[in-house]
């Protein structure tokens, strides 16, 4: 049995919480908000964004970060901008042993990865990324789920594969840490393009063309950057691109149908909450410059949702791009 903390009491958090806990773990769920704390101590639940999942009652739940001490690992489950500050905080308690990242995305103001981002805030720990394609929704309910525990250090990476999988976790290992990650988080913009069709009442072979080109976009960002070309063919690749793309789970999809049928990005983002692939969207374009890497989606991405430019204007342009060859 090992004792986990999981910084973050979100859907994801709650989630891994639960997987932990029902493959015989000592779980503790840590939330900054003392009335959210209080919340989830009262009613075991929230129904916002897990309805009719139950915490255990053996699960601990506090606002004090101090007990991540004496943790085999520590997890954690915040947004992207808030990953540093719960770092940071998170080293005055523990800047050793394995700190595992399932945040997916970019700091906005360097461009850095997480799994960097927490090096740098612990740079006596060693940073493990789970990813792949796992919606909260369904990880808490015990569904079949497949994902990829990522790090520098394969023996650590082992560490959170022996600790996490279980029957309904199965968890697979990779030392291409920077391709995994960008695969998290290229396919939040991809998903939310894939919400504009929705939106825009676009079918089946247009959804389909976005998502295979995608997939090349987010490719081609990779290997520039040192990423293998092989990382986006699996679960952390393809895999995170087709779930985020189509399922009903996504909020980056949702985000991006209400923008495909006229809500404003302002409007949209409010309705929906915390759309990881909004903030990611300027930075891979940021990116994109730095590597000079043509990324023909991710640009048109970023002028709906940066510079306000209409969602069909931006779907006529990649139309009526020059030809060219597939390959």
């Amino acid at each position: 049995m090992a004792k986990i903390t999981v910084l973050g009491s979100g859907g994801w958090g709650m989630a891994l919480a639960i997987s932990a806990f029902n493959n015989r773990n000592d779980v503790t769920l840590w939330s900054p908000f003392q009335q959210e704390v209080d919340m989830l101590l009262e009613k075991r639940t929230n129904e916002k964004l897990l309805r009719g999942v139950v915490l255990p009652n053996e699960i601990n739940i506090t606002t004090d970060m101090s007990v991540v001490k004496g943790d085999n690992i520590t997890i954690i489950a915040t947004p992207s901008t808030a990953v540093r500050s719960v770092a940071r905080d998170l080293a005055k308690y523990k800047n050793e042993g394995i700190v595992v990242n399932v945040s997916k995305g970019f700091e906005a103001s360097t461009l850095k990865f997480l799994s960097e981002v927490i090096s740098e805030e612990l740079p006596n720990a060693t940073v493990v990324a789970l990813s792949g394609p796992s919606h909260a929704e369904e990880v808490a309910r015990n569904i079949p789920t497949s994902i990829v525990a990522t790090s520098s250090s394969l023996i650590s990476a082992q560490v959170v594969q022996d600790i996490m999988s279980s029957e309904t976790l199965r968890v697979y290992t990779s030392t291409d840490i920077t391709g995994v990650e960008l695969g998290g988080a290229l396919k939040n913009v991809i998903a939310i393009a894939a919400g504009f069709c929705d939106g825009l009442g676009l079918g089946d072979n247009t959804k389909a063309a976005l998502i295979t080109r995608g997939l090349a976009e987010m490719t081609r960002l990779g290997v520039s950057m040192g990423a293998k070309e092989y990382t986006f063919s699996g679960l952390t690749g393809i895999g995170d691109l087709v779930v985020t793309c189509t399922s009903r789970h996504s909020r980056n999809n949702r985000f991006g149908n209400k923008v495909g049928s006229g809500i404003s990005v302002k409007n949209a983002l409010a309705e929906v909450g915390t759309v990881e692939g909004y903030y990611a969207a300027e930075i891979a374009y940021k990116l994109s410059q730095k590597y000079s890497v043509e990324l023909p989606i991710i640009r048109e991405c970023y002028a709906v949702l940066y510079e306000d430019k209409p969602v069909n204007q931006s779907v006529k342009n990649l139309m009526n791009r020059p030809s060219r060859s597939e390959h």
